[in-house]
């Protein structure tokens, strides 16, 4: 299976990169996860729950980063099982690069798949990593977006008011591993 999708975020290279690297926010992000823990400087241990079709199981997975480039991007190995539903492994690249707007993140992801996950059908399997992928980047965006700005009156000069907001940034580094292991999910259900 190869997925390949794009998302602009209106934040910060560095930012987005921060927020990707945080398991706490792909934990917050990641559809039916359970739990995304540390192993060590470049590993994680992730266990989620998704359903493909009538296949619903509880996997438990590796991911490992390589080819590091600070804030630029990485590459996300991935294995995992989900027990009788089958077993997967696959990379995804991923790139941020920064524009006027913000930062685009681009992933591409190939991944395969053995077991009974393998016999549900390419094209279920694809709209169910799509729409994972999906959810995942809404709820990315969601949680490391500043908050709406509070507005409170600073001065008044006539009719107009000079007002502040107040801004709040949550790192983002591992929001962008999150959603390649949303991506990287897809691997478990084809």
């Amino acid at each position: 299976m190869d997925l390949v999708g794009e998302k602009t975020l209106a934040l910060p290279c560095a930012t987005v990169w921060q927020a990707l690297n945080d398991p706490d926010i792909l934990k917050q992000c990641l559809p039916g996860c359970e739990s995304f823990t540390r192993t060590d400087e470049l590993s994680y241990e992730v266990i989620l729950t998704a359903s493909v079709g009538p296949i619903k199981a509880r996997f438990t997975g590796q991911l490992n980063l390589s080819d590091l480039n600070p804030p630029h991007g990485y590459t996300l190995n991935f294995s995992g099982s989900g027990g009788a539903a089958g077993m997967g492994k696959g990379n995804a690249a991923v790139t941020l690069t920064s524009q006027d707007t913000g930062t685009v993140l681009s992933y591409q992801v190939k991944a395969h798949v053995s077991g009974r996950l393998a016999q549900v059908g390419s094209r279920l399997i694809d709209g169910v990593a799509a729409k994972m992928a999906e959810e995942f980047f809404n709820k990315f965006i969601q949680v490391v977006s500043p908050p709406a700005e509070v507005m409170a009156p600073v001065a008044a000069t006539g009719d107009e008011q000079i007002q502040s907001a107040s801004v709040r940034h949550q790192p983002l580094m591992w929001a962008l591993a999150a959603a390649l292991l949303v991506a990287g999910a897809s691997w478990f259900l084809k």
